[in-house]
């Protein structure tokens, strides 16, 4: 395809001014060919960025970025804005290694404003943002996009309330889509389909201006008319909605997908001074792809597919962490009916789905709401039941003073499975799983479990159920099983030996790395060099064997693939520094910055974490 529009545009999105809607529906079909076209290759978010585009384009029509601030809830719907605004030339990099990111990132472009990666920030950003240019004097606006599955989650209405009471710039649109990664749940879902229902009001407005816009004094009897909008508004409603009683000015539903509509939306959204702007706009997730239509789901996040049927290019029938997790959690609830699961709408991603068809009355989606779900298990915890939180890594971080007041004080158990832990790769910063060792071993009688196969998983997710502690996680990475070697057993004990128990090396690692370190003693020994790996089946609490067989080696290194500062290996370190250990001691380790967006064997590799690199870091020591 040509691109002539988008090459066009390129990095003036303020050409889209003096396209004529025509002219503009073709740059959206264009922009679509491009997303397909690229995200079928990179793999990527599509039926949200497909959804989008329309919107996008008429935020660019309407408004002057980067004068006026985008800012972009959870972000992975950024892919329209990315190629409006001089990144076109680089999109077939998207994800890649040293190519731009699949979230918003304002290392890349003065257009993006933050960096997102979870939901139901934006309003809270957006708010403060706008604040401060009203308290600079700067009458630019701050525009707010946000999901409706966002709105499970309690930020947002902390945000909405502060928000409503202030009067500023800031128009936030409520994207609905009736869609978050899995079905929307709760209350809010159902008041959103109450009040989308109500399309009186603007298919009457936009009939009305489509006729001003034929006539000679069109432009005059619409200012006139501005006038009596609120109090026809008023009449149509006949009562104020949950928006406007926190003080903002609801407007809509008005078409989403219709650049037309939403241009005039967003211009009379621009006739309120006096208040904040809800603009609530329904989209269509997928749209211009029938794959990501029909199964909007699947195409959430979704790897490297054939454009012609929609079809993954993967490894058919192939089981990863997620999907044995799901399995064994089902095994295990068979047996047992305490067991319950529960998910903030993650129950594809975490391999729950069959679960919540099986044992539907123990399945619990409480939505985009991780602080609630770890709250709520541990209310479950409390009636007797076993819940167990699955969760992604990067999105528990939210949760930490949950665990903290909520499970480990209280006297509860909750089984965190914690999913993602470790490098993610392409989805980058805001989603590599890196910091729950250190931050998890910090609470007061956790422990944590973290299997370097799919059999270790099962008897480790076994322990976590059956023995006691407050919060118990069983961490596993993204992806699938790695290297085990020969006469490799999975055992239910805290800490496993791997060669010769006099080996001048001792290689700590635990969870993925094993793998890697596996095979690095292999290639060390053809150098002639001894290595014994302690595996650290439970990271946390370190067993005193582990330290104890450290202290015959001469040299020990720690690798670790979490953040450095607390992580596993610092404590490792200080237990050998108390038994007065006089060998080289080293930790290897993500040393504290945020990891970009890259495959994960790059990441390892980068980060010393790769078979080679641990081969590397093994000579240059001894």
């Amino acid at each position: 395809m040509a691109y002539n529009y988008l090459k066009k545009v390129n990095d003036n999105p303020a050409f889209l001014k003096e396209m004529s809607y025509a002219e503009l529906e073709c740059l959206a079909k264009e922009v679509r060919e491009k997303l397909i076209d690229t995200v079928s290759k990179t793999g990527g978010h599509l039926a949200s960025n497909l959804g989008v585009v329309e919107l996008t384009i008429a935020m660019h029509k309407a408004f002057d970025s980067p004068k006026d601030a985008f800012i972009w809830d959870v972000g992975h719907q950024v892919y329209t804005h990315k190629l409006l605004t001089g990144r076109f030339d680089k999109f077939d990099t998207l994800r890649q290694n040293g190519g731009i990111s699949g979230f918003p990132n304002p290392e890349e472009s003065k257009h993006d404003y933050f960096a997102a990666g979870h939901s139901g920030t934006s309003v809270s950003s957006g708010f403060g943002l706008a604040e401060a240019k009203q308290m600079a004097g700067d009458d630019s606006y701050s525009v707010v996009v946000i999901g409706d599955g966002s709105f499970s989650g309690g930020l947002v209405y902390e945000a909405l309330n502060n928000a409503g009471r202030k009067k500023c710039k800031l128009i936030v649109v409520l994207n609905d889509n009736e869609m978050s990664i899995s079905s929307p749940v709760g209350s809010i879902a159902k008041y959103l389909t109450r009040i989308r229902t109500n399309k009186v009001y603007y298919k009457a407005k936009n009939a009305v201006l489509d006729v001003l816009d034929d006539l000679p004094y069109g432009e005059s009897v619409h200012n006139e008319l501005t006038t009596l909008k609120r109090a026809a508004k008023d009449y149509i409603y006949q009562s104020n909605n949950f928006f406007e009683d926190l003080g903002f000015q609801y407007m809509g539903p008005v078409d989403g997908n219709d650049i037309k509509a939403l241009c005039r939306a967003f211009e009379g959204a621009k006739e309120f001074d006096d208040r904040p702007v809800l603009l609530h706009v329904q989209t269509v997730k997928g749209l211009g792809y029938e794959p990501a239509e029909l199964d909007p789901s699947q195409f959430h996040g979704i790897s490297r597919f054939n454009v012609l049927t929609g079809e993954p290019i993967s490894v058919p029938g192939k089981k990863n962490y997620s999907d044995t997790f799901g399995d064994f959690l089902c095994e295990m609830a068979a047996k047992n009916d305490k067991i319950c699961a529960i998910t903030a709408a993650m129950s594809i991603g975490t391999g729950l789905e069959n679960f919540s068809k099986r044992y539907p009355d123990r399945f619990f989606d409480v939505g985009i709401a991780e602080e609630h779900a770890v709250t709520f298990s541990g209310g479950l915890a409390k009636g007797g039941l076993i819940p167990v939180f699955a969760v992604y890594s990067t999105f528990l971080q939210r949760a930490y003073d949950e665990l903290v007041h909520d499970v480990s004080m209280q006297n509860q158990k909750v089984v965190l499975a914690i999913d993602r832990a470790g490098f993610v790769g392409e989805d980058g910063r805001s989603h590599q799983g890196l910091l729950d060792v250190a931050f998890l071993r910090t609470i007061p009688d956790s422990v944590i479990y973290s299997p370097s196969s799919y059999e270790e998983l099962g008897l480790q997710l076994q322990k976590a159920i059956d023995n006691g502690g407050r919060v118990v996680a069983v961490r596993y990475p993204r992806g699938y099983e790695g290297y085990l070697p020969k006469g490799y057993k999975a055992v239910s004990d805290p800490v496993s030996i791997f060669g010769k128990k006099t080996a001048s090396v001792s290689i700590v690692t635990y969870g993925n790395i094993f793998s890697n370190a596996c095979i690095a003693k292999e290639k060390l020994s053809e150098y002639g060099i001894d290595v014994k790996i302690i595996k650290l089946n439970r990271v946390w609490p370190i067993d005193e064997l582990a330290v104890k067989e450290a202290l015959k080696s001469d040299t020990t290194l720690f690798f670790e693939e979490g953040i450095k500062s607390g992580g596993a290996g610092e404590a490792f370190g200080s237990m050998l520094l108390e038994h007065k250990y006089q060998g080289d001691f080293a930790h290897i380790a993500v040393d504290n910055t945020f990891v970009h967006h890259a495959p994960i064997s790059v990441l390892l590799d980068e980060y010393s974490l790769s078979p080679q690199k641990i081969v590397e870091e093994v000579l240059r020591r001894v």
